[in-house]
C-alpha cells in the first residue's frame, strides 16, 4: 500500500508539473502578440527552471508502473524546460538583441525535444499508455509548431498555446481521477489514471535482470548536443554563439547525473560512454563562450583529440561485446574526434558538424529501439545473442554474469564500479595539460574543460561512487586528484596564474605531493597497479611544481605524461576486462605488502547483503551453529550471538577489550517470546514495554527467574549484571526477522571497547577482524545516535531512570510512561493476572528493590557499561 501510495506521488508530480509548466507557456505565446506579455522573459525563465528540477525529482524517483517510459518523459521535458528557460532568462537581461538572435538560440534544442518526444509518444501510444502519449504528444507539436513560427508568419503564436492547453487538459483529467481514486476509497478510477495493480513485462524485465532505464534521456542528450551544430550546417541557423551555450551545458548537466543513475543501474560501460560524452558537451559550450573575451575561434589539442578517439574505440569494442549496436554506435563519436584532430578550429569546422547530423540521427535511432525494446516482449534485434553466443565457444574468455555481477569483495553495494571513467579522466587530463599555450592568451586554446571536467567534476564523482562501494583508499586517491586538476586547470589555463604568484602555486603544489605520498604508502598494501598509478602522478604533480618555479625542462612534461598515461590506459583496460569478463585477464596485481590480521584478508569472513531474504537465513544459520555476526539495526551496527549458545556469546563477549566491564543486552523480536513468564512482570511494566516496543528504547528490568524462560542457560552471565538487564525491540524488520528465525540474541556493540561506533558493514571486519563470523550488510547505518537506555527497575513507584538519554528523547518515553499509567487507572487491563500471581510478582520485585540490586546499577555508573555496550538498534 505504501509502494503504491508512493507511485501516485510521483506520477502526479511528474504529470501535473508537466501541466503547470505548458499552463504557463500557454500563457505566454497567447500574450506574445502584445507589446508587453503577461509574464516577463526573465520571470518565465525562472519558473521554468524550478519546474525542471520538479520534473528531474519526479523522473529519478519514477513509478514502478512504467520506469522507463514516465523516467524518459520527466527527464526529457526536464532538460528541455531547462535549457529553454535559461534562453528565456538571457533574453529578458538582453543578450539575445532580436528575434534573429532568439531563433537561433531555440531552434536546434525544439527541433531536438520535437523529435525526441514524438519518439516517447509513438512508443506510448504503441503500448497503450494514453496519457503519458498525450503529453508527449502535444509538446511535440507545441515545439514543432514554434519552430514554424520562427521561419513564417503563416504559423501563429496561438497554435503553440493550444497545443500546450491539451497539455494542461490532460494534466487536469489525470488530477481528477486521482483526486477520485482517493476520495472514493478507491472505489472510482477514470481510465489511464489509476494505478497498476499486476506487473507489467517491464516489472519482470527488471527484477530479472540489469536494464537501464536512464539510457534513453542519456541518448536524447547526445541528440540536443549534435543539433547545436548540425543545424548550422544544415542553414537551419545562421550562426554559432552564445544563446545556444545553455542546452550544451544543460545537456552536460543532465548527462553526468545520467552517468551517475547509469552506475545505480549497474552499467559500467553506458554510465562511461555518458561520462565521455558530458565531455564534449561542456566543451562545446566553452567554444561558443570564447568568442566574448577574443574574436577569433579556439583551438583544440591534437594530441588529446587522438587519445580520447582512441578511448572511445576501445569502449566501443567492448560494449559492442554487450550489444553490437551499441558498439556502433559508438564508432560515430570515434570518427567526430577523428574529424575534431583533423581542423584546427573543431567545432566550428563543416566536417565536423557533418558527423553531428549523422550522430543525431543515429542517437533518435538508437532511442527508439532502446525505448520499444524494454516495453516490447518482441525485441528490436540488437544482436546480443550472437555475441553471447560467440563468446561462450572460448575457453579463454567468459562473459559474467548473473545478480551479484558488481558486488564489492565487503557485502554489497548500490553503484557499479566506477573505476573504469576514473582511470580514463586520468589518460585525458594528464594529455591535456601538455598543451603549452600562449601565455598571453591561455583561454585561446581548449584546455579547461578537459582538465576541470575529466580530470576534476568526472573524478569526483569517481570517488563518490568509489566511497559509496568501501573503497575508501581509491576514493580518497580520486578526491585529491581532481581537486589538484581542476585548481591547477584554473590556474595555469584560466589566466590566473603569473609571476607573482608561483611562489604561493608551488607551496600548494608541495602540500599535494604530500598527501599523494601518503597514498603511494598506503597502496603498497592494496595492489601493484594502483601503486604504480599513484606514484607516477608524483611525475606530473612534479611538473606542475617545476612550471610553477619556472624550471620545467624541455620534454619533462610530456615524458611523465606518457609515463602516467600508459599506467593510467593499463588500469583503465584491467577495469574493463574485469568488468565484463570473468577471472583475471589483465590483473592489477598483489598487494607489494600483504597485510595480517584484521582487515589482512577478504574472505575470511562471509558478507552477505541484508536486501536477500536468503542472506538472512544464512546468518541465522551461523547463529544456530554457534558462529557470531555482525547485523544492522535500526541505530548503528551491532555483534549478536544466539542466547541459547553459550560458547557464541562467550566469544562475542570476550571480543571486546575490558568487556566484564561492559555488559551486554538482550533483544526479542516480540513480546510473544516473553509470553510464557509474563506473570513475573508487573502489569505496569508489561503494558509499559508494550507500548514503547519495537523502537530504540532499552529497557532495564530486574533480573528474574524469567531469564530462564528464554533458554540462556550458561549464557546468562554474559549478559547485564547480577541484578538487572537491558531488553528491547528493534524497529528494524531485518533484525527481528533474523530473531525470529534463531530466538532471542545477545547483543553487543560492533566495535572495540573505547572506539566509535560502526556505521557501516565495511567497518565490522576491519574493527572486529577474525572475532566475527559473518556480516549482514546493508550499507551505511540510518542513525549515528545510540538508543536510550532507561532504568525501569522502579516502576511500580511510579519512577524511572535514563542511563543514557539517545535517539529517543527523554519527553517521549516520559510520555509514554505516562500513556500507560493512564490506561492503568481507568482499569484493569491485565485480566490474565490472578490475585496470587499479583502477589507473588510484588514479593519478588521487592526482593530485587531491596536496595542490592539498585546500589549495583547506581554506582557502577551503567552509562559505563551501557554506553559503550552500545545495545542500540
Amino acid at each position: 500500500m505504501a509502494d503504491r501510495k508512493a507511485e501516485s506521488l510521483h506520477s502526479s508530480i511528474g504529470l501535473l508539473g508537466i501541466s503547470a509548466g505548458s499552463l504557463l507557456l500557454a500563457v505566454h505565446f497567447y500574450s506574445s502578440p502584445r507589446a508587453a506579455p503577461l509574464i516577463p522573459s526573465t520571470a518565465l525563465g525562472v519558473l521554468l527552471l524550478i519546474l525542471s528540477a520538479l520534473l528531474a525529482y519526479a523522473g529519478i524517483r519514477r513509478s514502478p508502473r512504467n520506469p522507463s517510459l514516465f523516467l524518459s518523459l520527466c527527464l526529457t521535458i526536464s532538460a528541455f524546460w531547462c535549457g529553454y528557460g535559461v534562453v528565456f532568462i538571457l533574453g529578458g537581461q538582453g543578450v539575445l538583441k532580436d528575434t534573429g538572435d532568439f531563433r537561433n538560440a531555440l531552434v536546434p534544442g525544439l527541433v531536438t525535444f520535437t523529435l525526441a518526444l514524438l519518439i516517447i509518444a509513438v512508443v506510448g501510444f504503441l503500448f497503450r499508455e494514453v496519457i503519458l502519449a498525450m503529453v508527449a504528444a502535444a509538446v511535440s507539436l507545441a515545439s514543432a509548431h514554434e519552430v514554424a513560427m520562427y521561419y513564417s508568419t503563416a504559423f501563429g503564436s496561438s497554435a503553440v498555446a493550444c497545443n500546450y492547453m491539451i497539455v494542461c487538459l490532460v494534466g487536469g483529467y489525470f488530477a481528477l481521477g486521482r483526486i477520485l481514486y482517493f476520495l472514493s476509497k478507491e472505489k472510482i478510477t477514470l481510465p489511464g489514471a489509476e494505478l497498476a495493480k499486476k506487473k507489467t513485462h517491464e516489472q519482470v524485465q527488471s527484477t530479472s535482470g540489469s536494464v537501464n532505464h536512464f539510457a534513453v534521456p542519456g541518448l536524447i542528450l547526445n541528440m540536443l548536443s549534435a543539433s547545436v551544430f548540425g543545424c548550422r550546417l544544415l542553414g537551419i541557423t545562421n550562426k554559432l554563439f552564445v544563446g545556444q551555450v545553455p542546452w550544451l551545458w544543460a545537456a552536460g548537466i543532465y548527462q553526468i547525473g545520467i552517468c551517475i543513475l547509469s552506475y545505480r543501474a549497474l552499467d559500467v560501460l553506458m554510465a562511461t560512454f555518458f561520462g565521455f560524452t558530458s565531455l564534449l558537451k561542456f566543451a562545446g559550450g566553452y567554444c561558443l563562450l570564447y568568442p566574448l573575451w577574443q574574436a577569433e575561434e579556439p583551438s583544440f589539442p591534437i594530441p588529446f583529440l587522438v587519445v580520447f578517439s582512441i578511448l572511445f574505440a576501445v569502449l566501443a569494442l567492448f560494449l559492442t561485446l554487450k550489444s553490437p549496436v551499441d558498439g556502433l554506435y559508438l564508432l560515430f563519436y570515434v570518427a567526430y574526434f577523428i574529424a575534431l584532430a583533423c581542423r584546427p578550429k573543431g567545432f566550428f569546422e563543416g566536417g565536423p558538424q557533418g558527423v553531428d547530423v549523422a550522430i543525431f540521427v543515429a542517437s533518435a535511432l538508437m532511442a527508439l529501439i532502446h525505448l520499444y525494446n524494454v516495453k516490447a516482449s518482441a525485441k528490436i534485434p540488437t544482436g546480443k545473442g550472437a555475441v553471447k553466443a560467440l563468446v561462450a565457444r572460448s575457453s579463454f574468455l567468459k562473459l559474467r554474469e548473473g545478480t551479484d555481477l558488481h558486488a564489492p569483495y565487503l557485502g554489497y553495494s548500490k553503484y557499479a564500479d566506477a573505476e573504469v571513467l576514473g582511470y580514463a579522466c586520468s589518460i585525458l587530463a594528464s594529455f591535456a595539460v601538455t598543451v603549452s599555450g600562449d601565455p598571453q592568451a591561455p583561454l585561446a586554446t581548449v584546455v579547461i574543460p578537459w582538465v576541470v571536467v575529466a580530470g576534476g567534476i568526472l573524478k569526483f564523482l569517481v570517488g563518490s561512487v568509489a566511497f559509496a562501494r568501501g573503497k575508501t583508499l581509491e576514493s580518497t586517491a580520486f578526491i585529491l586528484y581532481a581537486v589538484i586538476w581542476i585548481i591547477w586547470g584554473l590556474t595555469r589555463y584560466g589566466g590566473l596564474y603569473g609571476t607573482n604568484r608561483s611562489f604561493h602555486a608551488a607551496v600548494g603544489i608541495v602540500a599535494f605531493m604530500l598527501f599523494n605520498g601518503f597514498i603511494v604508502f598506503c597502496t603498497l598494501f592494496l595492489n601493484i597497479a594502483w601503486f604504480l598509478y599513484s606514484l607516477t602522478f608524483f611525475l606530473i604533480a612534479v611538473s606542475f611544481l617545476l612550471e610553477a618555479i619556472h624550471a620545467l625542462p624541455a620534454g619533462y612534461d610530456i615524458a611523465a605524461t606518457l609515463i602516467f598515461g600508459l599506467v593510467s590506459f593499463y588500469c583503465f583496460l584491467s577495469a574493463l576486462f574485469n568488468s565484463i569478463f570473468e577471472g583475471s585477464c589483465l590483473p592489477m596485481g598483489r598487494a607489494i605488502v600483504p597485510l595480517s590480521g584484521v582487515g589482512g584478508g577478504m574472505t575470511k569472513c562471509l558478507h552477505l547483503p541484508a536486501r536477500k531474504a536468503s542472506s538472512v537465513k544464512r546468518i541465522a544459520d551461523i547463529l544456530k551453529n554457534g558462529g557470531t555476526c555482525g547485523i544492522p539495526t535500526d541505530t548503528v551496527y551491532v555483534l549478536v550471538a544466539a542466547c541459547n549458545r553459550p560458547d557464541a556469546v562467550e566469544k562475542a563477549h570476550h571480543s571486546k577489550r575490558q568487556a566484564q566491564d561492559r555488559p551486554m543486552s538482550l533483544w526479542i523480536s516480540s513480546l510473544k517470546q516473553l509470553e510464557p513468564a509474563k506473570h513475573l512482570f508487573s502489569p505496569l511494566l508489561w503494558d509499559f514495554m508494550e507500548a514503547a516496543w519495537p523502537s530504540s528504547i532499552s529497557l532495564v528490568v530486574p533480573r528474574g527467574e524469567w531469564v530462564d524462560f528464554l533458554g540462556m542457560k550458561d549464557s546468562a552471565k554474559y549478559v547485564g549484571t547480577p541484578q538487572s538487564i537491558a531488553i528491547r525491540i528493534p524497529d528494524c524488520s531485518v533484525t527481528t526477522h533474523l530473531i525470529d528465525l534463531v530466538g532471542p540474541i545477545v547483543v553487543t556493540s560492533a566495535n572495540p571497547t573505547g572506539e566509535a561506533d560502526t556505521t557501516h558493514h565495511n567497518q565490522v571486519y576491519a574493527k572486529l577482524g577474525d572475532k566475527v563470523d559473518a556480516v549482514l550488510c546493508d550499507g551505511p547505518s540510518p542513525e549515528n545516535i545510540a538508543s536510550t537506555v532507561v532504568d525501569c527497575t522502579k516502576i511500580d513507584s511510579g519512577n524511572i531512570g535514563f542511563f543514557r538519554v539517545g535517539i529517543i528523547p527523554k519527553s517521549q518515553v516520559l510520555q509514554i510512561l505516562e500513556q500507560v499509567q493512564k490506561k492503568q487507572t481507568l482499569g484493569p487491563t491485565r485480566g490474565t493476572h490472578t490475585a496470587k500471581e499479583e502477589e507473588e510478582h510484588l514479593n519478588h520485585s521487592r526482593a530485587l528493590h531491596n536496595g542490592v540490586a539498585m546500589a549495583a546499577w547506581e554506582e557502577t555508573a551503567p552509562v559505563q557499561a551501557y554506553e559503550e555496550n552500545r545495545t542500540r538498534l
